[in-house]
């Protein structure tokens, strides 16, 4: 069968369930309308394509998919540093978000987070923000794949007035972009202390019925815990089982403040836990007990959280913190090894976001969604183990190649023109963001 594309690399980490924690070396991979047709020895391939990529220092391996993120907050970057969640929200960016966020904030701020994301070997973003439908058409637009949590809350912000207004925007949203290959469309309640339990079983009850996913901040802080305690009599992740909340479609983000107890509950109802070791480290709001979590069979993914609370959205620079903290909380040197971090940050991630059918590993038949990145320079010499250079040295840097459904959006390190991304353009347009922010 004809292909449209070959790659040729010299590592090929598919991070599949065939291959499971193995490096091929010498391999082809075909891609035919956007998926993986077959993946073979060079020396003996049995198919022909449209066009050869040339990859001899280069591992290939599946994009890396960003579980947890707020894309256009990508503008307030460096806006509120250095302070405790709930003071770096209530005095800084609620007001910041009332006075700026708008449709066209969204939509600027999505686009340089993109970017950023696609420069680094993410092919798959997790959103949660206001305005989704023109955060989703940014996605669109620069051919990444996008999950999109519409946020949901108690309280009014610029884009909706009450959760119910919430919900029927969330429903909206998903409805326009239903048919989008590349967009889902999901319901992110903010938080149990920012959500009353009615549109909690709300948001459970529409999940179902549309089959989309939902995602959650959860057990952030140990206030948020403590609060629970007084006013619900029961911690957050015990409120939320209660209200059947807690399913496999769920994703929580942060866990940070875990009890054996919220331990069993995420087990008994398969939800997963996206952790974002920096964010949380930056905020000091706490550990996730990564490799207890992983023991109980608790499935993880990796999330950057948004650049306003990070600073960056390099999932690498990601995995490299959760397996150092790992072994730190831990107390054991061998807790959360480069491929496991490497699974996080692909396979788990999807399945994190109920996409692992289509994207996170390198399949026949799952979308042609890669990245391949240049083992060949200073800071990835000498070479032993090319997963744990992947994982230990900043290898974000040496990432050359970008496809997602087999279109090329970053191509020797720069964006391409399939991407629609002009780096100077965006630049200069975060210039003007950040004096119309800091005049103000």
């Amino acid at each position: 069968m004809q292909a449209d594309i070959q790659i040729n690399a010299h590592w090929v980490a598919p991070l599949s369930a065939s291959h499971s924690r193995t490096i091929l070396h010498n391999q082809a991979v075909f891609v035919k309308d956007g998926k993986i047709l077959a993946i073979q020895n060079q020396q003996a391939t049995s198919h022909e394509a449209d066009q050869v990529v040339e990859l001899n220092d280069h591992i290939l391996l599946p994009g890396y998919v960003n579980a947890h993120g707020h894309a256009a907050m990508s503008l307030f970057r460096g806006l509120a540093d250095d302070l405790p969640l709930m003071t770096w929200l209530n005095d800084h960016i609620w007001p910041a978000e009332g006075k700026w966020v708008n449709d066209e904030f969204v939509f600027d701020g999505t686009r340089l987070a993109i970017a950023e994301m696609l420069k680094c070997g993410t092919t798959t973003y997790s959103d949660m923000y206001f305005y989704p439908q023109e955060g989703a058409q940014a996605a669109i637009e620069s051919g990444i794949r996008n999950v999109s949590f519409t946020p949901i809350l108690d309280f009014p912000t610029n884009f909706a007035q009450s959760a119910d207004d919430y919900i029927e925007k969330a429903v909206a949203a998903h409805k326009h972009y239903h048919n989008q290959p590349r967009i889902t469309l999901g319901l992110g309640p903010h938080a149990p202390y920012t959500v009353s339990d009615t549109p909690l079983k709300e948001v459970t009850t529409l999940a179902d019925q549309l089959d989309i996913p939902v995602q959650i901040h959860l057990h952030e802080t140990a206030f948020e815990v403590a609060q629970s305690l007084e006013e619900k009599g029961k911690r957050p992740t015990q409120r939320l089982a209660d209200l059947g909340f807690l399913t496999e479609r769920v994703s929580c983000v942060h866990m940070t403040q875990i009890s054996d107890d919220d331990i069993q509950i995420l087990k008994q109802t398969g939800a997963s836990v996206v952790h974002c070791p920096e964010s949380n480290l930056k905020l000091a709001s706490g550990f996730c007990p990564t490799a207890k979590l992983l023991s109980n069979g608790i499935n993880l993914g990796l999330g950057t959280d948004g650049a306003a609370s990070n600073n960056d959205l390099n999932i690498q620079g990601e995995m490299k913190t959760a397996a150092m903290l790992a072994k730190a909380v831990a107390e054991d040197a061998a807790a959360l090894p480069a491929w496991q971090a490497l699974e996080m940050a692909t396979i788990g991630s999807a399945k994190s976001l109920g996409i692992d059918d289509q994207v996170g590993s390198l399949d026949v038949g799952k979308w042609a969604d890669m990245q391949a990145v240049n083992l060949s320079q200073l800071g990835q010499n000498p070479l032993y183990d090319p997963i744990s250079q992947l994982v230990y040295t900043d290898s974000s840097r040496a990432t050359e190649y970008v496809w997602v459904e087999g279109k090329a959006l970053l191509e020797k390190g720069q964006l391409s023109e399939a991407s629609g991304l002009d780096e100077e353009q965006l630049i200069a347009n975060a210039v003007q963001w950040q004096k119309k922010i800091s005049q103000n």
